[in-house]
């Protein structure tokens, strides 16, 4: 089958995408607002894309799009609202035992509500910026705005992590992620997830 992009709906592009790069990981993504209420939602759009100095990107969507006339009116949702303002976020690294709670914080809440007290899990103060950490994750990687790209309906927030907080049972001693251990929660198609111990197998690198 051929597709030609331009002959299909954002409805049916997005169906055969997300069936087809998976798993993907999931950015949990904890910001605060100018109003002093703390926001976190999941992102799926989400890797590491750099080391050197650490980079990593998520892509909000927009709560909502309106076009008008000879314009377009995107509305952005809380976390990149707050991003945009702030400059700074926490993607907090969401373990199995966490994933329901991941989820009940993609429900649409209202800019005043804190999803961290909806759905029962603990702000923690960070080290470096003002948004919180998850305390329960075990992995938070504090990160600083370094551009905010706007392409089409799109939206990739790139920043730069400027330090980290691991749990001390998901890192050995040589300085890997023991991922039997983080068990963190891969995105499938629809509704369904993954974990990073699920049929795992090793390919060496050729030499």
């Amino acid at each position: 089958m051929f597709i030609d992009c331009k002959e299909k709906s954002t409805q049916e592009i997005y169906k055969i995408l997300i069936g087809s790069v998976i798993p993907r990981p999931i950015a949990w993504v904890s910001t605060v607002g100018l109003n002093n209420v703390n926001n976190l939602a999941p992102f799926s759009f989400f890797n590491c894309l750099g080391v050197d100095p650490p980079m990593i990107g998520f892509s909000p969507a927009y709560k909502s799009i309106i076009k008008q006339a000879d314009q377009v009116i995107r509305e952005p949702k809380d976390t990149l609202r707050n991003i945009l303002e702030t400059k700074e976020f926490v993607v907090n690294i969401v373990s199995k035992d966490l994933s329901v709670q991941m989820n009940q914080s993609s429900a649409e809440y209202p800019p005043e509500i804190s999803e961290f007290e909806k759905v029962g899990v603990t702000p923690a103060p960070a080290k470096m910026i003002k948004a919180p950490l998850v305390a329960e994750a075990p992995i938070n990687f504090e990160c600083k705005l370094i551009e905010h790209i706007q392409y089409g309906n799109n939206n990739l927030v790139l920043g730069e992590i400027v330090c980290m907080h691991l749990d001390d049972k998901v890192i050995d001693a040589r300085g890997h992620i023991r991922s039997e251990v983080l068990q963190a929660v891969g995105r499938m198609a629809g509704s369904s997830y993954t974990t990073t111990t699920d049929g795992n197998f090793e390919l060496k690198r050729p030499f």
